[in-house]
C-alpha cells in the first residue's frame, strides 16, 4: 500500500510550491514576534514621584522637598509612592521656615500620594501604567496583566490543535489570526485595566492557537528534509525577526494607544494569503476528501513544473491511511514505571525552568543599563544564532551535553551579573546576551529532545503535559521581573541559579541521540542512574554466580 509521503514523492522537496508554503507560513508567524513581547512597551513603568498640586501653596524651596529621599540601588532617590504631609509644609512654608535648616525633614509625617502622580515622558510617552496609575499599591497589576496573555497562551494550546483537527488547519489558521489582530486592535479602546486586561487574555489565544495551526501546516504539507529545516529555523527566526520589530515600532510610537494600532496593521496583510496558503492534503484525506487533496496536489505539481501521475490516489488505498484506532492513553501512563515517572518530572522541571528563564530575561530588558528599546532589539537579535547553533547540535551532538551545556553556560552568565561593577554597563549587558543565548538554544533543542524520550503510545500527551509546563513557567515569569522592584538583581540570581540546577539535573535525563523513537515502555530509554545501578547488579550477580558454583565441590 503506497503512503502519502510516496505517492506524493514526484513533487521534490524543495520546489516552487514548498518553498511558497515555507516562506509565507513563516512570514504569519512574525506578528507572533511582536504581540508576544508587546507588553514589556505597553506595560512599562516610567519613573515617576507623587503630584503636588498647583494650589499647595508652597514656596519653591518646599516644592523640591515635598518628596522624601529613599534608599534604591545603593543610591538616595526620591520616593516614588510617598510625599510629605502638605498640609504640614503649607504651614512651615507661610510662616517662612526652610526646609532643613529651619525643620529637620526626617521627623516629618509622610503620607501616600493622595493627587496622583507625575510620570517621567523620557523614555514612554504613554503607557497602561501611566494611563490607570499601576504603580505602588496597584504595582501588582502590571505583571498580573503579562500573566494573564500567557494564561491566555495556556488556553490557547490547548484547544488549537482540537480545532484544527475538526476544522481544519487553514480555516483556524486564518481564524486564530483573526482573533489576535482583531483583539489587539479593539484593546485600542480600551477604557479600563480591567477591560485591556481581558482583550490581551483573547490576544494570547489567538496568538499561541497561529503558531501551532501553522506549525502543524507546515509540517503535514512539506517534505520530510525540509519539515525539519521548517520546524527548527523556519517558525523559531520568523518569530524572532516579528520580535525585533517590536522595539523599532515602539521606538518612533511612544504612545501605547498608536503602538498598538501600529502593531495590529501588518496581521492585515497576512489577508491575501488566504487565497496561496492550502488546507492540508493530509487532513483532507483523513476527512475522506480526496478529490480536494488531489486538486491541491495537482495544482502544486504544475507549479513546480512536474508531471502529476493520472492517477494519484485509488480510494481503496486511501481508506488504509485512515488512522487506525489506537490503545487510549490517560495521563497517569506518564507515571507508570519508576523511569518513566523520573523521566516525567525531570522533563516537568526542565520546560518549566527554562520558560522562566527565557520569557524572565526576554521581559525584563527595560531594567538592564542602557536603552530599554535597544536592549529589546539586541535580545530579540541574539534568537537567530541561537536557534541556528542549536540546530547545529541537534544535528552532530549528543543531546543531553547540548543541552545541559547551553542550560549552563545561560544560567551561570546570569548568575554572575551581580558581581559585575557598577560602571561596567556594556559588560553587565554582554553577559545577559550571553545567557539569553543559551537558554533560547536549550528552549529550542527541548522539542526535538523531548519527542525522542517517550514511547508512541503517549508521545503526544507527553508534548501535551511538558508544553503545559512551558506555559505555567511563561505565566510566572513576570514575577520574577517583579522581583527587580525590591531588589534589582533578584530575579538573575534565582533565574540563574534555578537554569544551573535543571542544568545538571538534564545530565541524569536518558541519550536519544542516535537512538530509533521507542515504540513501548519496553523500549524506553533508563535514567542515567536506574542504567548505572542495573549494570551494578549486574556485575555484582555475575561475581557472585561462580561462588555458588564452587562450592559444592
Amino acid at each position: 500500500m503506497l503512503d502519502y509521503d510516496a505517492a506524493t514523492a514526484f513533487l521534490g522537496e524543495w520546489g516552487r510550491f514548498q518553498r511558497l508554503v515555507f516562506f509565507l507560513l513563516s512570514a504569519s508567524i512574525i506578528p507572533n514576534g511582536f504581540n508576544g513581547m508587546s507588553a514589556v512597551f505597553l506595560a512599562g513603568t516610567p519613573e515617576h514621584r507623587c503630584a503636588v498640586p498647583g494650589g499647595a501653596n508652597l514656596t519653591g524651596e518646599w516644592l523640591n522637598a515635598s518628596i522624601p529621599l529613599e534608599l534604591r540601588d545603593g543610591r538616595a532617590e526620591p520616593s516614588r509612592c510617598r510625599r510629605y504631609r502638605l498640609a504640614a509644609l503649607a504651614n512651615f512654608s507661610a510662616l517662612g521656615l526652610r526646609p532643613g535648616s529651619d525643620v529637620e525633614l526626617d521627623s516629618l509625617e509622610q503620607e501616600p500620594c493622595l493627587d496622583g502622580w507625575e510620570y517621567s515622558r523620557d523614555i514612554y510617552r504613554s503607557t497602561i501604567v501611566t494611563e490607570w496609575n499601576l504603580v505602588c499599591e496597584d504595582d501588582w497589576k502590571v505583571p498580573l496583566t503579562t500573566s494573564l496573555f500567557f494564561v491566555g497562551v495556556l488556553i490557547g494550546s490547548f484547544i488549537s490543535g482540537q480545532l484544527s483537527d475538526r476544522f481544519g488547519r487553514k480555516n483556524i489558521l486564518f481564524s486564530t489570526m483573526a482573533v489576535q489582530t482583531g483583539f489587539s486592535f479593539l484593546q485600542i479602546f480600551s477604557t479600563s485595566w480591567e477591560m485591556f486586561t481581558v482583550l490581551f487574555l483573547i490576544v494570547g489565544m489567538g496568538q499561541i492557537s497561529n503558531y501551532v495551526v501553522a506549525f502543524i501546516l507546515g509540517t503535514e504539507i512539506l517534505g520530510k528534509s525540509v519539515r525539519i529545516i521548517f520546524s527548527t529555523l523556519g517558525v523559531c527566526i520568523f518569530f524572532a525577526i516579528g520580535y525585533m520589530l517590536l522595539p523599532l515600532f515602539a521606538y518612533f510610537i511612544r504612545d501605547w494607544r498608536m503602538l498598538l494600532l501600529a502593531l495590529t496593521v501588518p496581521g492585515l496583510f497576512c489577508i491575501p494569503l488566504w487565497w496561496i496558503i492550502p488546507e492540508s492534503p493530509r487532513w483532507l484525506i483523513s476527512q475522506g476528501r480526496y478529490k480536494e487533496a488531489e486538486v491541491i496536489i495537482r495544482k502544486a505539481a504544475k507549479i513546480n513544473g512536474v508531471p502529476a501521475p493520472a492517477i494519484l490516489f485509488e480510494t481503496t488505498e486511501m481508506e488504509d491511511l485512515k488512522p487506525q484506532q489506537q490503545q487510549k492513553a490517560i495521563l497517569l501512563d506518564l507515571f507508570r514505571t519508576r523511569n518513566i515517572a523520573t523521566i516525567t518530572i525531570m522533563s516537568l522541571l526542565l520546560w518549566f525552568f527554562t520558560s522562566v528563564g527565557y520569557f524572565g530575561l526576554s521581559l525584563s530588558t527595560p531594567n538592564w543599563h542602557g536603552d530599554a528599546y535597544v536592549n529589546c532589539f539586541l535580545s530579540a537579535v541574539i534568537e537567530v544564532p541561537a536557534y541556528v547553533i542549536a540546530w547545529l547540535l541537534l544535528r552532530s551532538l549528543p543531546r543531553r551535553y547540548s543541552l545541559s551545556g547551553t542550560l549552563f553556560l545561560g544560567g551561570a552568565v546570569v548568575l554572575f551579573i551581580h558581581l559585575v561593577p557598577a560602571d561596567l554597563n556594556v559588560l553587565s549587558i554582554g553577559l545577559v546576551m550571553l545567557g539569553k543565548f543559551g537558554i533560547t538554544a536549550a528552549f529550542s533543542m527541548l522539542y526535538v529532545y523531548n519527542v525522542e524520550l517517550y514511547p508512541t503510545l503517549v508521545r503526544n500527551m507527553a508534548v501535551g503535559a511538558t508544553s503545559t509546563a512551558s506555559r505555567l513557567g511563561s505565566i510566572v515569569a513576570p514575577y520574577f521581573v517583579y522581583l527587580g522592584a525590591y531588589e534589582r538583581f533578584l530575579p538573575y540570581i534565582l533565574m540563574g541559579s534555578l537554569t544551573v540546577l535543571i542544568g545538571i539535573l538534564t545530565l541524569f535525563l536518558p541519550e536519544s541521540y542516535g537512538s530509533p523513537l521507542p515504540e513501548s515502555f519496553e523500549q524506553m530509554l533508563k535514567v542515567k542512574c536506574f542504567r548505572t545501578r542495573q549494570q551494578t547488579t549486574a556485575i555484582r550477580n555475575s561475581k557472585e554466580s561462580p561462588k555458588i558454583l564452587v562450592t559444592p565441590l
